[in-house]
Order: C-alpha cells, then structure tokens, then sequence
C-alpha cells in the first residue's frame, strides 16, 4: 500500500474503497498502462468472455494462437500478480463450482481491464493501418 492509500476495515469497506477507486479512473490512468506487455492482453483476452483459472488460461492462450503463444508460468502469474496490482483483473472470493479443486484461484476482467485493453487494442489497430499504408502489409482486397 502507498502512503496514501487506506487499509479497509472490512470486506463492505474494501469493496466500497475498490469501487471508488475504479469508478474515478479516467483516460489518463488508461494510456499510462500503454503500450501493454504482449502477455497482459492475452490474458484480458483469454477472461474477456469468462472468469478462468491460471491453468485455463495458460491453455486458452495456447489454444487461440494455434501454439504460437504459450505462456510460461512464471510470465503468467507475474503478470497475473501486476494486473491485480493495477486493477485490470480481479480474483474471484467464491468459486464457480463446489467440486473445484480449491488451490484453483479464479480470475475476470475489471472494468477498467476492459477499457485497457479496448485502448491497446485501438493502438494496435492503428499501428497496423500504419504498417499497411507505408507498404510494409499487404493491402486488402
């Protein structure tokens, strides 16, 4: 915690604190994480459409990319450990099914993950167009 930053009582005014703070982030908060590390936005990719676990999503993220990308643990949790750190993904407090082996911790997408990753992927978009205009990419049809 920063020198500012206040240490929530409870569970009511963790979340109250949380939800403040996300609620006041602004598009500032959002270019500062820019350009994003490649395995970040895998990862908000892999839990855009639902809460995963580590494992999953190391599989999702090798599954997508045909192989090309496999996500080492190491690069998975680090990452994993600063994007909860910056508020792009949080982890779930209840598990998604009873049966679950419970040392499985759970993640999904914050808000402001998405806003994140709508940017970076906005940039890359124009970096492609980019690309394409000075004939570095072959040109559509």
């Amino acid at each position: 915690m920063g020198p500012r930053e206040v240490r929530p009582a409870g569970l009511a005014q963790y979340n109250e604190l949380r939800y403040n703070q996300l609620r006041h982030m602004t598009a500032m908060d959002v270019e500062r994480h820019l350009p994003l590390p490649p395995a970040f936005l895998h990862i908000l990719i892999a839990i855009g459409d639902g809460e995963r676990h580590g494992y999953a999503i190391m599989q999702e993220v090798a599954e997508r990319t045909g192989g090309k990308i496999r996500l080492s643990p190491g690069t998975l949790y680090g990452s994993i450990r600063r994007m909860l750190d910056d508020r792009m993904i949080e982890e779930l407090t209840r598990r998604p099914a009873r049966e679950d082996d419970e040392r499985r911790r759970y993640y999904r997408v914050t808000r402001f993950g998405r806003e994140v990753a709508a940017a970076e992927t906005a940039r890359l978009s124009a970096l492609v167009h980019d690309a394409r205009a000075a004939g570095l990419i072959a040109r559509r049809v």
